[in-house]
């Protein structure tokens, strides 16, 4: 690099910096200029790193980025929005993406500089997640609909040119209602309160469970700077049993919300909410093809985990969500990632290899009266007839027969950053230990639908029966069988990349489906790593059950497998504490870590000597703990 083209990088960065200052207000902040990831962290905001020519295309976007966060910094109270945000986990996040909306606009009709950035970042945002390929509404988060819809209620500004297709498919499907509460957000665009009952108002009239929120909230702090709403209280939004969605829109996809400690409603054993409940009757379990019955069932009078219906749940090659094109381009797409992954993870990679090649190094026992003749000891007994002959025995290495079945979350929280680097890290870490003759396969878990699918559908036609259980269909992907050698299933780990898969996520289900699959293997170690981001979440289920239903299932599979189980399950949670649930468990706060935190706890599991765990109740697949 030239030092003309370090000037013209480092004089980029200080204008861009300078102006981010200069729009939020905050003389204290701070830009950072790194590959991946961009956001806001106190007063650090992290910029993608542009290329050392300064495309025009890539210098619009990254200013678009910044022009964003300063705006948000400027114009968005955390007060006032922590307060108003809904506790469902789909009106959170189409909250979050409309408040997001607002700040643009208001900096857009203020700046036209600024305007024209935001709408190049916004074009690439959309460009990058395929928008302009969609052709199924269910394929895009309903939160990132309604974030272009008020963008362009409130600026007056046509959709990017690769969101206008996405709009199109949706534009029918808006009623009277919805159309006069997009229009409304325009008068009360620079009132934060104001616009977020308007947003709720919004939320209520597509239908979407704002969550049960605690009553009588104390206002005494809302007068934060720009705040210039009412001091009345916030009322209880409180959804009680089953919501309604209204006929137009019965068919409308969310996508699953993220909250700052990255955890679903319901998080607290929820006892007094399941007391309640009556344990719907028998013994049995409708059975899941493929999978174990639940463990711990119907603990301490609690309602009993169980499928509404297991008829649409799927187990799916990864090649049959594709065709070929796609799955080449996505491939491709995940190459190009690769190149700036494989710097840092290639090195653990290369250190975990040696480590298991050295662990299955063959040693020998020498100078026994039998085995093979000691060739290297022939000469001494030339010199000395009288000396025995000498012969050596190889010995047994300590190391294992060993499979790890790596097992991914494919929710909507997933998308962008966080999937690339897990289909990066786990298309490294199945060429290294296939190296090391350790078998690797790949899964996945989401599905088929948002907001229940099918199976929700099924469940309205049987006249809603209380305490249904489950309702969404499942879907559970194979990227990558155990016994399908690495070059073989490449092109399959692309498919984590294509927007279209990630939608909601039930863990417990997803364990028992895995660990299934690795105790009919017949290898001796078998290790389960599960790499999530959040909470188990699925809308429709929660919204008639109690609001812990899927987490407390997720601890009781984790329980019985942890402690009745040979398998190791291992987890890493992506900004979201998952030692509460596991025993060996790790948390990363960047994405970025993924891959190295994956070799690392690897390289852990390998270096214990000790015998396969088994528990004092040693179970086949199809055994049950009641």
């Amino acid at each position: 690099m030239t030092g003309h083209d370090n000037n013209k990088i480092e004089e980029f960065r200080r204008v861009t910096a300078a102006a981010m200052r200069a729009i939020s207000g905050r003389a204290e902040l701070n830009a950072s200029f790194v590959p991946g990831q961009h956001g806001l962290s106190g007063n650090e905001a992290k910029l993608p790193l542009p290329s050392r020519e300064l495309p025009p295309e890539e210098v619009g976007v990254v200013r678009g980025i910044a022009d964003s966060l300063a705006l948000r910094l400027r114009y968005h109270n955390d007060r006032v929005h922590a307060r108003e945000t809904p506790k469902g986990d789909i009106a959170r996040a189409a909250f979050d993406a409309v408040e997001q909306a607002r700040v643009e606009a208001i900096g857009a009709q203020r700046m036209v500089g600024v305007a024209d950035n935001l709408a190049t970042a916004l074009d690439d945002y959309c460009r990058q997640r395929g928008y302009g390929r969609i052709v199924e509404r269910e394929d895009v988060p309903l939160a990132e609909v309604l974030r272009l819809l008020a963008r362009e209620e409130l600026t007056g500004a046509p959709p990017p040119p690769h969101a206008r297709q996405l709009l199109d498919l949706w534009r029918p499907l808006l009623d009277d209602k919805v159309r006069t509460d997009l229009a409304a957000l325009r008068d009360v665009v620079g009132d934060q309160r104001a616009f977020a009952k308007v947003v709720r108002r919004l939320l209520t009239d597509l239908d979407i469970d704002l969550g049960t929120e605690e009553p009588g909230a104390s206002d005494e702090d809302d007068e934060a700077e720009g705040d210039q709403g009412s001091d009345e209280d916030q009322k209880s939004e409180s959804q009680g049993g089953e919501k309604t969605p209204a006929e137009a829109m019965a068919s409308m996809q969310g996508e699953r919300g993220e909250t700052a400690d990255g955890e679903a409603e319901g998080d607290s054993e929820g006892e007094d909410a399941d007391g309640e409940m009556q344990a719907e009757g028998g013994e049995e379990r409708p059975g899941l093809p493929g999978r174990q019955p639940q463990p711990g069932r119907n603990r301490d009078g609690q309602p009993a985990y169980r499928p509404f219906t297991t008829e649409f749940d799927e187990v799916v090659d990864a090649v049959e969500l594709c065709d070929e094109a796609e799955l080449q381009r996505l491939r491709q797409l995940l190459d190009q990632q690769l190149l700036h992954l494989q710097p840092v993870v290639g090195k653990l990679a290369n250190r975990l290899q040696r480590r298991l090649m050295a662990q299955q190094t063959r040693a020998w026992e020498f100078d026994i009266e039998e085995g093979m003749l000691d060739s290297a000891r022939l000469a001494r007994i030339i010199a000395d007839p009288v000396l025995p002959l000498s012969y050596k025995r190889e010995k047994d290495t300590d190391f294992r027969d060993t499979v790890v079945s790596l097992l991914i979350d494919n929710s909507g929280s997933m998308r962008g950053r966080p999937i690339t680097v897990a289909a990066m890290s786990a298309d490294l870490l199945a060429r290294t230990l296939e190296r090391c003759g350790v078998k690797v396969e790949v899964l996945g878990f989401t599905t088929r639908m948002w907001k229940g699918g099918l199976s929700r559908e099924r469940w309205i036609a049987a006249g809603k029966p209380a305490n249904p259980g489950r309702l969404n269909d499942l879907r559970h992907i194979v990227y990558k069988p155990a016994d399908v050698p690495w070059r073989r299933a490449r092109r399959s780990l692309g498919l984590m990349l294509r927007e279209g898969i990630l939608k909601e996520n039930i863990d417990g289900e997803a364990l028992l489906w895995a660990h299934s699959r690795l105790l009919s293997r017949s290898e001796q170690r078998r290790i389960l790593m599960v790499i999530s981001d959040g909470a188990p979440v699925d809308d429709s289920t929660l919204s008639i059950n109690p609001g812990n239903y899927l987490e407390r299932h997720l601890r009781e599979v984790i329980d019985w497998i942890e402690t009745a189980s040979s398998v190791q399950l291992v987890a890493i949670g992506i900004g979201h504490d998952v030692t509460r649930y596991y025993r060996r468990a790790v948390t990363i706060v960047d994405a970025e870590q993924l891959g190295g935190t994956m070799l690392e706890k690897l390289a852990e599991l390998f270096d214990e000597n000790d015998e396969p765990r088994r528990g004092p109740q040693r179970r086949a697949a199809g055994g049950r703990r009641h």
